[in-house]
């Protein structure tokens, strides 16, 4: 069933209750203040916040940051956060230093028409991630409305993405959510072919589902990253010193004997001794030798994964190709986000999602030369296995 829209209510005079997702990287300046060092995630939430805001609504924003525990700890508190979504929308933003209580519903009733008031960490509370039903009652006390407009933590059943919009009269998406579910559908649902998916990253272990899944539907799985070696030690290929996973051996196998030639895996790999950005390097193709590691895809692998992206009409791409946070092996994704954007220039739907693939197209400039960019790497991953995500599962469906 479609689910209802931010777009399709009337927000008039609502308390609009918004979980937003502003878990984003923090730095200390040389008197202590902390400050955003990136804002991708606060940006990609401001058109419903000013959509509330154009409305006449409350704008009641809550979201979590790092892993503070269950408990208040200065290092995760959103106050930065709230400084700098001010500066972005260049109209006041309150902070206010709990997340329920009186004194929360006090600020939101003086709060006028159109204000924005940003909620602490939710994971300063340990009914968060409980999602227990007393913390998610306070919330619903707070709002008219719930919305959702955090992709990055729908795939989490918590109390501020699926206890509270039980209890609400009104849960919808928000914008950057809708968009979200718009993409990845496609994706998923009606696909143009060829279809290529890219995926990298560590463990196979971390994305056999989704790989499951997208055999059913991709003309070709490429892959990269130190996921590559589990699968070319469980096709016999000498992999060296490189990372894999014994335990997965058998399950990597399966997946190749069943996807044939539609699982690629590079042909050669810029290899190290050691596992260091200032190591020597050299380009191995085939095996690896005994004393090596593979650190990054090869050029010969970036071009033929660049010959079937280019005549590819739908991409979807989640993982590094190589230790990307070294700068002497990140050049194979770097070379995948570059050709995803020739591609979209030549009409392929094309969609990314994962910390490192967005840092990439970042890096590159590259965020408007694709189609969509997800904020979400494990809600992504989720969504393509085809696993119902529990922060939208719950939230209201036209009739």
């Amino acid at each position: 069933m479609p689910i209802v829209s931010v777009s399709d209510i009337d927000l008039t005079g609502k308390r609009a209750l918004i979980r937003v997702d502003f878990n984003v990287p923090l730095r200390e300046d040389e008197t202590g203040r902390r400050h955003v060092s990136d804002d991708t995630r606060i940006r990609a939430a401001i058109p419903t916040i000013k959509k509330v805001i154009e409305s006449k609504g409350k704008a009641i924003l809550m979201s979590h940051l790092g892993r503070p525990k269950g408990a208040p700890d200065p290092k995760y508190s959103l106050a930065p956060v709230a400084e700098h979504l001010e500066h972005l929308l260049g109209s006041p933003v309150r902070f206010a230093s709990h997340l329920t209580g009186g004194a929360i519903k006090e600020a939101i009733e003086r709060m006028p028409a159109g204000g924005v008031i940003l909620l602490e960490n939710t994971r300063f509370y340990p009914g968060e991630t409980k999602n227990d039903p007393a913390l998610s009652a306070e919330l619903a006390e707070l709002a008219d409305v719930y919305i959702n407009d955090a992709f990055g933590s729908a795939h989490r059943a918590h109390a501020s993405t699926e206890g509270v919009a039980r209890l609400v009269p009104q849960a919808v998406m928000g914008l950057l959510l809708e968009r979200e579910i718009s993409y990845l559908g496609r994706v998923l649902d009606t696909p143009d072919h060829p279809f290529v998916a890219v995926l990298g990253g560590a463990k196979v272990s971390d994305k056999i589902g989704v790989i499951e899944s997208l055999l059913k539907k991709v003309d070709y799985l490429l892959i990269g990253g130190a996921m590559t070696y589990t699968f070319l030690k469980a096709r016999g290929v000498a992999i060296g010193k490189s990372l894999y996973e014994e335990d997965k051996l058998e399950e990597a196998r399966k997946l190749l004997r069943e996807a044939g030639d539609r699982i690629v895996l590079p042909s050669d790999h810029l290899v190290a001794a050691e596992f260091k950005n200032e190591a020597a390097h050299h380009v191995a193709i085939g095996a690896i030798d005994g004393d090596f590691m593979g650190m990054d895809i090869g050029p010969a692998t970036v071009q033929s994964y660049r010959d079937l992206l280019l005549k590819a009409r739908t991409v979807v791409w989640n993982g590094p190709m190589g230790v990307f946070e070294m700068p002497n092996f990140a050049r194979g994704t770097l070379a995948i986000a570059e050709t995803l954007a020739e591609a979209t220039e030549k009409g392929a739907l094309t969609v990314v999602g994962g910390g490192d693939s967005v840092a990439a197209i970042t890096q590159m400039g590259f965020e408007d030369r694709v189609s969509h960019v997800s904020t979400g790497g494990g809600a992504m991953l989720e969504f393509l296995e085809g696993i119902t995500l529990p922060g939208v599962a719950v939230l209201n469906t036209k009739p």
